[in-house]
C-alpha cells in the first residue's frame, strides 16, 4: 500500500484525492493520536481544550478543505485558530509562539492550483515525525471520539485577526540591530531595489510588507492570487518571469518563493538565477565568518551541486549530507545541534530562528548579507562554483520497479565510472510526485544532459 503521507504531507488532486472527507479524518486521526501519545496531556491538565492553528494559501479549494479540518479538530475537543491564507513558516512559528499543541497548513506548496495537502505541525512547531504521521494514517476511518470522551467538550473556533503580525516581527527581529547612540533600528536594506514574485501565493500579503518595513524599495509581482493562478507561470518554478522583471527595472536583486513561501529562490541583477545551493554557500559561510555557525557545519541534500561541497570545503565547513526532503534536513539538523541547513530547490532552515523552512526569512537574511558586504548579489553568490547539473522527470514509471531493477543500477554504475571525481549521478524516486528523477553533474552541459538523457531511457524502460 503507499503511504498516504510524503515527504511534505499528504498531497495530491483536491476533491479526488483529497478530498473534504478525506480532510476531516486525518484531522479527527490526528487529534485522536496526540490525545493517546500524551501530546495534549500538558493542555489536558491544565484543565483546558487543545489548541491548533490552522493556515491555507489562497487556493480556491483551500476553502472547504480548511472548514473539513476545523470541523474535524473541533468535533475532536480541540479549539482552533483560524490563521486564514498565511505562509507555512509562519503557521510553524505561531504554534511554537502561542503554545498550540498542534499546527495544520493546507497548501500543496509549489504545484498547481487543481493540487492542495495537508502539513502538519506538533507542539513547538516542528513537523511531525513519520512515525506519528504513520500511526495517523492507521486511525483513518476509526469511529470519531464520543462526546461523552471529550475531556472539556468539543472545541471552538476563532479567526485571528492580528497574529500574522507576531511573524513579521519575528523575521524582522532577525535582522535589525540597534543604531547606536538614540537605540533607533536600521533599515537592513535600505538602499536595495528588490523585485519579489509571490508566486500569487501565501506570500502576496507578507513578503512585499516585510522587504518594506527592512527599508528595501520593492517592486511586487505575482502579487495579486484569485484561487486559481497559484504558481502560473511564476513563483520559483518559473523563474524567467522574475528575471525578466530584474532587469527591466534595473533592480539589484530578485527574490521568487513558492505557493506558500516555505521556498527562496534569487536573481541578481544581471538576470542570472541564485538556487538554494547558493544561498546556503552565502548563509554558511556569512555564519561562519562571525562565529555563529554552530558545529562549524551545514546540512545539504544528496542533490546538493558538487561545487557547493567543494565551496565548503576549501573554507574549512563541514557538511552532513541527507536524503531530500525538508524534514530530514532537519532531523539531521535536531539530532546534531546544528544550525543552518537547506536544499537546492530554496528550503532553508535557520534553526535559531525557525522550526523549518522559511522563504521570507531566507530572503531577508541573504539580502541583509548582500547588504553588509555592499556588494552585487551575483557576486556574493560567486562564493560556489556551480557545475552543470541537469535534472530529468520521468513521470508514468513504477517507482518501486525502477528502484529494483538491475539494468538501471548498472546503467548508473556504468555512468558514475565514466564521470569519476569530476561528476555525480542520482537516480530516486521522487517523494512528492509519481516520478523518478535522474540527476547528473559534470563539468561540461553536454556530457551531464547527454548521460541524463540515457539514464532517463533506463529508468523507463525498468518501469
Amino acid at each position: 500500500m503507499v503511504r498516504l503521507f510524503g515527504t511534505d504531507g499528504v498531497r495530491g488532486v483536491a476533491g479526488e484525492d483529497l478530498t473534504g472527507q478525506l480532510a476531516m479524518d486525518v484531522a479527527r486521526a490526528a487529534a485522536s493520536v496526540l490525545h493517546d501519545t500524551g501530546a495534549f496531556a500538558a493542555a489536558e491538565a491544565s484543565g483546558r481544550r487543545p489548541l491548533a492553528v490552522v493556515g491555507r494559501d489562497p487556493r480556491a479549494s483551500g476553502e472547504f478543505l480548511e472548514a473539513a479540518v476545523v470541523a474535524g479538530l473541533a468535533g475532536s475537543g480541540v479549539d482552533v485558530l483560524r490563521l486564514g491564507v498565511i505562509p507555512t513558516p509562519a503557521v510553524a512559528f505561531l504554534t511554537r509562539d502561542l503554545g498550540a499543541d498542534l499546527g495544520v497548513m493546507l497548501s500543496a506548496s509549489h504545484n498547481p492550483a487543481p493540487d492542495n495537502g495537508i502539513k502538519l505541525f506538533g507542539r513547538g512547531g516542528f513537523k511531525l515525525p513519520d512515525a506519528v504521521e504513520d500511526e495517523i494514517e492507521g486511525h483513518l476511518g476509526m469511529p470519531p471520539r464520543r462526546r461523552r470522551d471529550l475531556p472539556a467538550g468539543f472545541g471552538r473556533v476563532t479567526d485571528a485577526a492580528t497574529e500574522p503580525d507576531r511573524y513579521l516581527d519575528h523575521l524582522l527581529a532577525s535582522v535589525t540591530r540597534p543604531v547606536a547612540g538614540d537605540g533607533a533600528s536600521a533599515g537592513p536594506l535600505a538602499g536595495l531595489t528588490v523585485v519579489v514574485d509571490c508566486a500569487h501565493g501565501a506570500a502576496a500579503a507578507f513578503a512585499p510588507l516585510l522587504l518594506r518595513r527592512a527599508g528595501a524599495e520593492v517592486i511586487a509581482i505575482g502579487a495579486e492570487p484569485d484561487g486559481h493562478n497559484i504558481n502560473d507561470g511564476c513563483g520559483s518554478t518559473h523563474l524567467e518571469t522574475l528575471s525578466a522583471e530584474v532587469t527591466k527595472n534595473g533592480a539589484d536583486a530578485g527574490i521568487a518563493h513558492d505557493g506558500d513561501a516555505d521556498r527562496c529562490l534569487a536573481v541578481g541583477a544581471d538576470g542570472e538565477v541564485i538556487d538554494g545551493d547558493q544561498i546556503l554557500a552565502v548563509l554558511a559561510l556569512a555564519l561562519a565568518g562571525r562565529g555563529e555557525l554552530p558545529g562549524n557545519t551545514v546540512v545539504s541534500t544528496v542533490m546538493s551541486n558538487l561545487g557547493f561541497r567543494n565551496a565548503m570545503q576549501d573554507a574549512g565547513i563541514t557538511v552532513v549530507e541527507t536524503a531530500v526532503g525538508d524534514r530530514y534536513v532537519l532531523e539531521a539538523m535536531r539530532d546534531g545541534h546544528f544550525g543552518l541547513g537547506g536544499e537546492q530547490s530554496g528550503h532553508i532552515i535557520m534553526l535559531e530562528h525557525a522550526t523549518t523552512g522559511d522563504g521570507l526569512l531566507t530572503a531577508l537574511q541573504l539580502l541583509a548579507t548582500t547588504a553588509r558586504q555592499a556588494l552585487p548579489l551575483a557576486d556574493v553568490a560567486a562564493v560556489m562554483t556551480k557545475y552543470p547539473q541537469v535534472l530529468v522527470n520521468v513521470p508514468g514509471v513504477d517507482k518501486a520497479r525502477v528502484s529494483a531493477s538491475p539494468e538501471l543500477a548498472s546503467a548508473v554504475a556504468e555512468a558514475k565510472e565514466e564521470l569519476g571525481t569530476s561528476g555525480r549521478v542520482l537516480v530516486r524516486p521522487s517523494g512528492t510526485e509519481p516520478a523518478v528523477r535522474v540527476m547528473v553533474e559534470a563539468v561540461e552541459i553536454e556530457q551531464a544532459q547527454r548521460t541524463a538523457d540515457q539514464l532517463a531511457a533506463a529508468v523507463r524502460a525498468a518501469g
